[in-house]
């Protein structure tokens, strides 16, 4: 499996796209960084841009430029640590316009995928994660189910299993602990 993240990782520093296991679903990810991969990746998905998109990394210092926050805010997200849950922040001005589309949020998981977790970790920082289908079509949660144009289009498919939550992550808003999708 070593190698198989050090390939992935070396595709991400390439500004390629990869295919990869989250705890629920396939996911497609990217560089957040790489204008030019994001838009590859949106193009691919048939997304639009001003949707924005979520981004996952391997801890929280891998995102706190990013994100602002309210310090009386973390004991809700501590609270529900270990569970694999996408918070909405208010985005600070490193926040790449093409990852926050047309809000001035930006959506945030601390994965728990050992995988993706490890993807993160030897990238150095959070990657993109959106649902590797096209867009308003269902979820996959196996790699035998990923649209022929999907597989074409990525540079790299990690290998291995989703997750047991069977379904996209929940999004809640940081500010009002509410879900936006469950």
């Amino acid at each position: 499996m070593r190698q198989k993240t050090e390939q992935a990782v070396k595709t991400l520093k390439e500004g390629g796209i990869i295919l990869y296991p989250t705890e629920g679903v396939y996911g497609l990810g990217c560089d957040p960084f790489n204008e030019t991969a994001v838009t590859r990746l949106l193009k691919l998905k048939k997304r639009k841009v001003d949707k924005g998109l979520i981004l996952i990394a391997a801890n929280w210092g891998q995102v706190k430029s990013l994100i602002k926050i309210d310090p009386t805010k973390q004991k809700l997200i501590k609270e529900k640590r270990g569970e694999p849950i996408t918070w909405v922040f208010p985005a600070t001005k490193k926040a790449p316009k093409w990852v926050t589309g047309k809000f001035k949020t930006i959506a945030i998981r601390v994965t728990t995928h050992p995988g993706a977790k490890k993807i993160c970790q030897r990238f150095g920082g959070p990657i993109v994660s959106t649902s590797a289908n096209l867009s308003r079509k269902k979820s996959i949660k196996k790699l035998t189910q990923v649209d022929k144009k999907i597989l074409a289009g990525v540079d790299f498919v990690v290998p291995g299993s989703t997750g047991n939550l069977g379904k996209p992550t929940e999004i809640c808003d940081v500010k009002t602990g509410v879900a936006i999708r469950v």
